[in-house]
């Protein structure tokens, strides 16, 4: 039973709306009535049209101050697609032939497991509903922080702040561990393959992105009988994960954010730039920190003074000033929030 309280709020609240509704619809009838006639039909017509722009314009896409699909944009339009999934899943495990070809060349296997067979399995013991987290509420509001690996995070003092969003999207190696001040502690999700893994938490989820079949037998191994501990380098025979909280970054949202926010540039994405349009997808608001290169212009990681970084211009595995341009125009347009640093 609904308590009375609510009950009665709820009455009142279409109440209002009814008679909102009825005085905007007289308004513009008195208006338009000059040279026409009184007809039943149109002004049925008109009453309904009132109506549905009424509830058009009542629900928001959520109960943030702003939320990501409410700012209009040609721009972000031409190229979000709000149908795609970012999660692999029971539900969803097929991928188009023409996404599947593109996926097995990122890192070509010379003899590749079956993928259906690989997946049949790799469900077998991990949990695959995830979809539930990428739809829409006009009664939440989930403010995320993507934070990326730059150098431009030292002495940023943006800890406090990151730690304060619901969700917390970390990458890779990326430690927290004595650098809490400017990069915060909390993490909700951490996108990882193989080559790149670190222990997490176990109230952290996991997101594999794979960018081959041999990414999803090694994390049914690494859960098992450990028989996996290479693949073009040495990986971690055993892993601590959770297996409950296992996410699988989707080879056809990849190949969407490759298409679509990129337009083939570089090989294929960064796990920096596939962790930005997940969160686009997921996300009422997002807050981005750690991108792009540091304040002179290097381009490193905050917790090394790495001297391979910047390889991405030389590999050209990612096109990462294509990929800060992106970035970028998401800001201009108000889609994120971009933090550079102090």
């Amino acid at each position: 039973m609904m308590p009375l309280r609510n009950r009665s709020l709820k009455m009142f609240t279409l109440a209002l709306l009814f008679i909102i509704t009825i005085t905007s619809f007289l308004l513009n009838y008195t208006n338009s009535i000059v040279s026409t006639s009184w007809d039943p039909k149109q002004i049925a017509y008109q009453f309904s049209e009132q109506v549905k722009k009424l509830l058009k314009y009542s629900r928001r896409p959520c109960s943030c101050n702003t939320c990501i699909l409410e700012q209009t944009s040609a721009w972000f339009d031409e190229r979000f697609n709000i149908t795609m999934q970012p999660f692999l899943t029971t539900q969803n495990a097929f991928i188009p032939q023409e996404s599947y070809r593109w996926w097995l060349k990122l890192q070509g296997e010379r003899s590749p497991k079956g993928i259906n067979e690989t997946l049949q399995e790799f469900f077998s013991f991990i949990p695959g509903d995830w979809e539930h987290l990428s739809e829409r509420s006009s009664s939440r509001c989930r403010r995320c922080a993507v934070v990326g690996n730059s150098g431009n995070l030292r002495r940023s003092q943006y800890g406090q702040e990151i730690d304060t969003h619901d969700f917390v999207f970390r990458m890779n190696k990326a430690p927290t561990v004595g650098f809490e001040p400017d990069v915060g502690s909390k993490t909700t999700h951490h996108f990882v393959y193989p080559e790149s893994y670190r222990e997490l938490g176990e109230e952290v989820s996991m997101i594999l992105i794979p960018f081959k079949i041999l990414d999803l037998r090694w994390v049914i191994s690494a859960l098992t009988n450990g028989t996996i501990n290479h693949t073009y380098i040495p990986v971690p025979r055993k892993i601590k994960a959770n297996k409950d909280k296992i996410m699988v970054y989707h080879p056809t949202f990849m190949k969407y954010v490759y298409d679509n926010w990129l337009q083939r540039h570089g090989r294929y994405p960064s796990t920096g730039f596939l962790s930005i349009i997940f969160a686009l997808h997921l996300c009422d608001e997002v807050d981005l920190y750690g991108f792009g290169a540091d304040s002179k212009g290097n381009w490193h990681h905050y917790w090394e003074n790495n001297p391979s970084a910047g390889a991405f211009r030389q590999t050209g595995v990612h096109d990462g000033d294509f990929e800060s341009n992106v970035t970028h125009t998401l800001a201009s347009v108000a889609k994120v929030r971009l933090f550079k640093g102090r």
